[in-house]
């Protein structure tokens, strides 16, 4: 017996999901650009979902660690004016907090039952700002390894579609 689709079973078919991702650069290789709309579509299945995709600003080749701060600062501020007051923000961070795919799908789940837009936010690569990390409800990482951000965000748009999936009552592989 599987305790944690008997735990879910009452909740089948009735995600209503509302969800947006906010992120620093284009998909510019048609391979993740491809892969990205595949798992964009497929959530739309269960709601509303946006992408959000602001320029990525420009790094000085050997730039200092205040100018890199800057930089970030910027970044982060731009982000911030993507997220409402109301939005439940999941930031993603290398060390932020690991989770398996079920404990996702109630997380979100918990999130999508409020009612509000619920924002994941991948920074650039010198990451997040203090400002957009603080006003976080949630830091999430797949791992301790660094991925490149074209398939971070893929990974988690996999991710969201599978708990959506799974909070709806479907199959999913595991």
């Amino acid at each position: 017996m599987d305790l944690c689709a008997t735990e879910d079973e009452g909740r089948k078919g009735r995600v209503k999901m509302n969800a947006a991702l906010i992120c620093m650069g284009r998909l510019k290789e048609r391979y993740w650009r491809d892969a990205a709309n595949e798992y964009e579509k497929r959530l739309t299945r269960f709601g509303k979902f946006e992408e959000i995709e602001l320029p990525d600003l420009p790094e000085p080749q050997n730039s200092s660690p205040a100018i890199e701060m800057q930089i970030c600062e910027k970044e982060g501020r731009a982000i911030m004016q993507k997220i409402r007051p109301d939005d439940i923000v999941i930031a993603l961070c290398i060390n932020g907090k690991q989770m398996d795919s079920v404990k996702l799908s109630r997380t979100l789940t918990e999130y999508f039952d409020t009612g509000r837009r619920v924002v994941f936010v991948i920074g650039g690569s010198l990451g997040l700002s203090d400002e957009v990390m603080n006003r976080a409800q949630l830091k999430l990482s797949f791992s301790q390894m660094t991925f490149p951000h074209q398939l971070a965000r893929v990974m988690l748009l996999e991710q969201a579609y599978r708990a959506v999936k799974i909070a709806a009552g479907e199959r999913y592989h595991k």
